[in-house]
C-alpha cells in the first residue's frame, strides 16, 4: 500500500542470522558473516528506522515508548523475540548459545583452549507454564557439530560429551522418529545422557540435577523462553507463560491493529508447534497482511500453517524433518542436507546483502 509508512524501532539497523550460529564454534561461521547492516535494505524499501530498545507501549498500543521516546502508530506488529529465563542457581557459569554472536563465540573460544580435552554438557529446558517456549533444535546442532568436528581433528577421544535435559523424550516436537533418530545418534556417538531429571542448578565445573550431577569443563544450555520484561506493564493479554496472546490470526487477542509474531507471541495450534524462525515467518506474512487488511477497512483473514521444517545439522551432514498436522517426515543423515542449509542461507541473506 502506497500510502503507508513503515516504521521499524531497533537496537541497531542491522539483522543478525542466528540459524548459522551453529558453525560459529567449530569455524565454519564468523560473528561478521551472520551480521548483515539494514541500510540499504531500508533506503530500497523507503523504511524509516528508529534507534532505541522499546520498553513499553501505551494506549492500546497506538504508542512505542522507547529509551530515546515515544513513537507513534496506526497499526503495530510486535516481533521482538523471546526472553531466556535465568533463574536457576548458578546459571551464570552456562554459556545460553542462543542469546547472541558473543555467545557463539564464546563456546568457540572456550573449545580453543580445551587442548587437553574435557568434559562439555549440552541441555535445555522449557517453561513449564508454555512448554513450546523452548529452543532444543540448536542444542542438538551443537552437540552433534562439536562432536563430528572433534572426530575430524582426531580429537573426540579426549573428550565426553554429555546431554542433559529434564525432558525423557528430547525432540519430541519433532515427532516420535525424530526421538528415536536424536537418541540413536547419541547412543552411536558415545554421547552420555541423563534424561526425565529436573535441573537444579549449576556450579562452575558441574551441574546437578534432582536425578544426578556431573561435572563438566564447558556447560552449553538452553533454558526455556518468556516474554520481554515490559510486556507485564503494557497493558496487553498475556498467557501463562509470560507471552502476549495471540489469535489464529496473529492478532494480540481483544486488540485492535496490534498483532504479534515469532516468539514474543503465543498461539493456537497443536502442541508440537515450535519456536522456529520458519514458523515467525509465516506468522509475520499473517499479521502483515491482516494489519494492512484492518487499516484499509477489512477483518482480519489470513491465518499461518501450522508447519515445522528443520534440517538438524552436524558440521558436515544433517537430517531433515518435516511436520504438520497430516505428515511427519525425518530423514537419514545426509551430506546434502548439510549443504541444502547452507545454500539456504545464502539464499535468505541475499535480498539484505545487495
Amino acid at each position: 500500500d502506497a500510502g503507508l509508512q513503515i516504521d521499524v524501532v531497533a537496537p541497531r539497523p542491522e539483522f543478525v542470522y542466528l540459524p548459522g550460529m551453529i558453525w560459529i564454534p567449530t569455524g565454519l561461521r564468523s560473528g561478521a558473516d551472520l551480521t548483515l547492516s539494514l541500510n540499504s535494505f531500508f533506503a530500497r524499501q523507503r523504511v524509516n528506522f528508529h534507534a532505541g530498545r522499546v520498553t513499553g507501549v501505551e494506549n492500546g498500543g497506538r504508542t512505542v515508548v522507547t529509551d530515546k521516546g515515544k513513537i507513534e502508530n496506526d497499526g503495530l506488529i510486535i516481533s521482538s523475540g523471546g526472553r531466556f529465563i535465568k533463574k536457576l542457581p548458578g546459571i551464570e557459569h552456562a554459556i545460553t548459545p542462543c542469546e547472541g554472536i558473543p555467545a557463539a563465540e564464546k563456546i568457540r573460544d572456550r573449545l580453543a583452549s580445551m587442548e587437553d580435552g574435557g568434559t562439555i554438557a549440552f541441555g535445555f529446558s522449557s517453561n513449564p507454564k508454555e512448554p513450546s517456549a523452548m529452543r532444543g533444535g540448536p542444542m542438538f546442532e551443537f552437540l552433534f557439530g562439536i562432536d563430528r568436528w572433534l572426530r575430524k581433528q582426531g580429537r573426540r577421544d579426549r573428550f565426553e560429551l554429555v546431554f542433559f535435559t529434564p525432558a525423557e523424550k528430547p525432540g519430541q516436537r519433532l515427532g516420535e522418529k525424530a526421538v528415536k533418530g536424536i537418541l540413536s545418534t547419541m547412543a552411536k556417538r558415545d554421547v552420555k545422557t541423563y534424561l526425565g531429571h529436573k535441573i537444579k542448578g549449576f556450579e562452575a565445573d558441574r551441574v546437578i540435577t534432582e536425578g544426578a550431577e556431573f561435572r563438566a569443563d564447558l556447560i552449553i544450555f538452553m533454558p526455556g523462553m518468556t516474554g520481554n520484561k515490559w510486556f507485564a506493564e503494557s497493558g496487553l493479554p498475556l498467557s501463562e507463560g509470560g507471552m502476549l496472546k495471540a489469535n489464529r490470526y496473529c492478532q494480540v487477542e481483544e486488540q485492535e491493529k496490534v498483532y504479534v509474531a515469532g516468539d514474543s507471541g503465543s498461539y493456537p495450534g497443536p502442541g508440537w508447534m515450535p519456536k522456529q524462525a520458519h514458523m515467525a515467518d509465516l506468522q509475520a506474512e499473517a499479521a502483515a497482511a491482516n494489519l494492512v487488511g484492518e487499516l484499509n477497512g477489512d477483518q482480519p483473514s489470513a491465518t499461518f500453517k501450522a508447519e515445522l521444517v528443520c534440517i538438524i545439522d552436524s558440521y558436515d551432514t544433517g537430517m531433515m524433518v518435516y511436520r504438520t498436522d497430516k505428515r511427519n517426515l525425518v530423514t537419514p543423515a545426509f551430506s546434502g542436507f548439510h549443504w541444502a542449509k547452507r545454500l539456504f542461507e545464502w539464499h535468505y541473506l541475499r535480498e539484505y546483502r545487495k
